[in-house]
């Protein structure tokens, strides 16, 4: 065994320094001997040189391997032929094509990181993206290597009857000493991130899908035997998205069989590994008593995400880490689409959008802002942010929107018929897009390099002697880190003129294209620019960013009056919404302005919202997103400094005054809404609006404990007695010890509903909250090896402003002291949990000092990981 030299730290990535990969891999082949404590890895590599006047060392990336062979062309290699660093095995002069042989030894159970191959809960499994796989074998870990993968897997029968990788299954044996084999071959080269394999014990719910041409494909979702009855939601869901994938985009799967694997320990959500993906248990198991219907729908998108992803991430992957967007935003653009196909529309966009105000808008407006194609890493775990995803997806809608739906396909389909098995970048899909459409789309690029939230400015005129009506549209952005100027966006502004009726106007003006129309798109590409519409006959109320047509903040100059004649007669259901956010939002800020929430219940908000309770034929879901107030952290974004216990106290005192004001059809709503449980769409929806009326009687009236109390006892769902824990359990002053008691005892045999118990009591508002969490982190439930445990105790309280945020800092503490006992174990985690505090800066001085102080104690931490470390160099360097 070879002990590796010791490296300089690590240094910062630049994309501008991206380079072809100097050798590729024709094909590997990995035979792999699965023992919990020392696993053999046998990599056969056939290299290939792609410059002839290339001489240089080979670079082969690897961490935490103990070398105990290498051989070249079947030689053993002298060991003045190779170097060992830390991070790398260097070939010192390797031939132009060869075949190079490495036996290696890891310790899977060791493996806390849960990157690379580690063992948990009786299984072994892979996460290879980002770069785990160099944790696996010595490899050229980067996504623009492509191989075709052969691998054996071996392993003791008893414990580990189920042998998956990726690809067929070619053949399978038994060996001595109660041990057995199974080999895979996947026929698509696949870069090594795109690797897996699962080796344990685990049940199989078994269908088929037959494509558009014919094919019989053996869809399984593998799970432990007592799951077995929790998959009808996950088969459903994937065969609904391959049909989606076949009809909207021509897409058919290309493997013989599709394969899922649910596991409790995993740091992401899933991971679409060529044909074999690796869920978090999470976004699979669902029956109706332990599954709320947001777990359902959760499990819907993810599903269809990972689907998508083999098109869009596998048959056409990355250049580089760099270009993630390419797969991730497209990806989610695609999922989020099935599922606005496949539900509401206008629900789903505005879940879309209000996931995108509360995560990445902050994280545009604070230190950890990046463009959707970052410039540089360290850590490249630390960009699979918000705004790759979710802002990379509203960077393709708005190309969507400009192109439409039928040129948007033609762009696809172009973009798969160049590119399929490539790795490829952001210019090539937007060169596929003009490729097929004609249209220039070179600004857009723009959205891939700035980064920030744009803020458009809009201010109309009426001319009623000339019966015109101007608009002008001025848009700026903020410096972020690394940019300090910025450049006009293209900006696609859907939008419409109401009359004072409340009828949509025809859009008449200088351009004769679309005129008459009552909705046009208008394309804001310079600082500012101005549209004039004639022919109106009078003045008009403008509804501007239909759709959310664009990630920008858009700032009207309106009164409550246009507000709430949009919340009346707005046609778009986003923009229906957005106004009556924006009707709650003023009497919020005004609360906080004058006394702290006072609790008055605004004339104009308290017509809107009446309206909406009075209208029994609206689809119940989109009621329930109408009569929502805007959350505590989206309040506070529209302050210059965020008041805390301001947000807080007028945010209660607007529940209880809508609680109050309402009280009788509230009442009425929550028992006429009371229907035996179902799984569609529109009983979900009811499930929604009843909960949300329970949370307005209880806010306003104590009495209704008692009714809160028998929801949670007689509740035949996960839904209702889950809304009525949480209820009970958030209730500032009432002694639940008992309901926390029964809650557990009821559901301590699943692991994902006492993820929710945890989550549930640290989210709590309430005094002795820190306290509780203190003491949860000691119970027998606890385990800091599984992630979602670990995010539902810590980033549940991290996302608890009133307690987070106390005053004395001891949140600040709390969490700070976690993070860094998880940095040992999962660095990748444990920079996840460190981002609330990377935006003191939003806060009083008192706040921001002492969030300023946790963040330099961590920054003293010996050992760093480089995850953690880069997130607070970051936050850190305004300071």
């Amino acid at each position: 065994m070879i002990a590796p030299a010791r490296s300089p730290a690590p240094l910062v990535i630049h994309r501008e320094d991206y380079r072809p990969p100097r050798f590729v891999v024709d094909a590997v082949d990995l035979d792999i001997q699965l023992d919990p404590e020392l696993t053999q890895v046998r990599a056969r590599l056939h290299l290939r040189r792609q410059s002839e006047a290339d001489d240089q060392p080979l670079r082969l990336c690897g961490e935490g391997l103990a070398l105990l062979e290498i051989r070249q062309d079947g030689q053993t290699l002298p060991k003045d032929q190779y170097r060992l660093e830390e991070g790398a095995l260097l070939l010192l002069h390797p031939p132009r094509d060869f075949v190079l042989e490495t036996l290696v030894q890891i310790r899977p159970i060791a493996n806390t990181a849960l990157s690379g191959l580690y063992f948990a809960n009786g299984h072994f499994i892979t996460q290879c993206e980002a770069e785990g796989f160099r944790r696996i074998t010595y490899y050229l870990d980067r996504p623009d290597v492509l191989a075709r993968f052969g691998v054996t897997l071996h392993a003791e029968q008893g414990p580990h009857p189920v042998l998956l990788a990726n690809g067929n299954r070619i053949a399978a044996g038994q060996e001595a000493h109660g041990r057995h084999w199974v080999r895979w071959e996947d026929p698509f080269p696949k870069p090594c991130y795109l690797f897996a394999l699962v080796a344990g014990d685990l049940g199989c719910v078994r269908d088929h899908f037959r494509t558009a041409s014919g094919r019989e494909v053996a869809l399984e979702i593998y799970v432990e035997a007592h799951h077995l009855d929790a998959c009808a939601q996950a088969m459903d869901a994937l065969q609904r998205a391959m049909a989606w994938d076949e009809r909207v985009y021509g897409r058919e799967y290309d493997l013989d069989r599709y394969m899922i694997v649910a596991t409790d320990t995993f740091n992401m959500g899933a991971m679409e590994n060529k044909g074999l993906n690796i869920f978090n248990s999470k976004y699979v198991l669902a029956r109706p008593e332990t599954a709320t219907d947001t777990d359902y729908q959760g499990i819907e998108s993810v599903i269809a995400h990972e689907y998508f992803h083999n098109w869009t991430g596998n048959r056409v992957t990355l250049r580089d880490w760099f270009q993630l967007s390419l797969k991730e935003g497209l990806t989610v653009f695609r999922d989020q689409e099935f599922s606005a196909d496949e539900n509401s529309r206008g629900v789903q966009r505005i879940g879309d959008v209000r996931r995108l105000r509360a995560a990445q808008f902050p994280e545009d407006a604070g230190p950890l802002a990046h463009p959707v194609r970052p410039d540089a890493y360290i850590e490249i775990n630390n960009f699979y942010t918000a705004t790759v995803y979710e802002k990379g997806a509203e960077v393709v809608r708005m190309i969507h929107t400009v192109l439409g739906a039928a040129a948007f396909r033609q762009g696809m389909d172009l973009y798969f018929a160049r590119h399929d098995g490539q790795a490829v970048t952001i210019e090539d899909f937007l060169a596929a897009m003009e490729g097929a459409t004609g249209r220039d789309l070179a600004a857009f690029r723009l959205w891939y390099s700035q980064a920030g939230t744009p803020v458009v400015h809009a201010a109309g005129r009426y001319d009623p002697a000339q019966r015109r009506y101007s608009l002008t549209l001025r848009q700026e952005a903020a410096p972020t880190p690394g940019q300090p100027e910025k450049r006009p966006l293209p900006i696609p502004v859907r939008m419409a003129l109401f009359s004072p009726a409340g009828q949509a106007m025809p859009l008449r003006g200088q351009e004769e294209d679309g005129a008459g129309d009552r909705e046009r798109i208008l394309m804001l590409d310079t600082a500012e620019q101005t549209w004039i519409f004639t022919e109106v006959s009078e003045p008009p109320i403008p509804s501007l960013l239909r759709g959310f047509s664009a990630p920008v903040r858009l700032e009207m100059g309106f009164g409550d009056a246009q507000r709430a004649f949009l919340a009346s007669h707005d046609d778009d259901p986003f923009n229906r919404w957005e106004a009556m956010q924006g009707l709650a939002l003023q009497a919020l800020l005004a609360a906080i302005d004058q006394s702290h929430g006072a609790g008055v219940l605004p004339e104009l908000l308290h017509g809107a919202l009446a309206a909406v309770l009075s209208d029994a034929q609206m689809d119940p879901a989109y009621r329930a997103e109408l009569l929502t107030l805007p959350s505590e952290d989206y309040v506070g974004e529209q302050m210059a400094v965020i008041d805390v216990e301001g947000i807080h106290c007028a945010r209660e005192a607007l529940r209880r005054a809508m609680g109050s004001a309402f009280g009788e059809q509230w009442a009425a709503d929550y028992e006429s809404l009371a229907f035996p449980y179902s799984r569609d769409g529109v009983s979900s929806g009811r499930r929604r609006l009843r909960n949300l009326a329970l949370a307005y009687l209880l806010a306003s009236d104590a009495s209704y404990l008692d009714r809160t109390r028998q929801q949670y006892r007689q509740a035949d769902n996960m839904t209702d007695h889950l809304a009525a824990f949480s209820l009970l359990v958030h209730q500032p002053d009432a002694d639940v010890s008992d309901i926390l008691a029964d809650f557990y005892q009821r559901w301590q045999q699943h692991p994902l509903v006492i993820d929710k118990w945890f989550a549930i009591q640290a989210s709590a508002p309430r005094p002795d909250t820190l306290a509780k969490a203190q003491a949860l982190l000691q119970h027998p439930a606890f385990d800091w090896r599984t992630p979602n445990r670990v995010r539902a105790l810590l980033g549940s309280l991290g996302a608890n402003a009133t307690v987070f945020h106390a005053a004395d800092g001891s949140g600040y503490a709390f969490l700070a002291a976690q993070i860094r006992h998880l940095d040992e174990l999962n660095p990748q985690i444990a920079a996840r949990l460190a981002t609330p505090l990377s935006r003191w800066q939003r806060y009083d001085a008192q706040r921001q000092g002492l969030m300023r102080q946790a963040l330099e104690d961590l920054a003293g931490k010996a050992n760093l990981s480089r995850d953690l470390g880069e997130v607070l160099e970051k936050s850190l360097k305004l300071a």
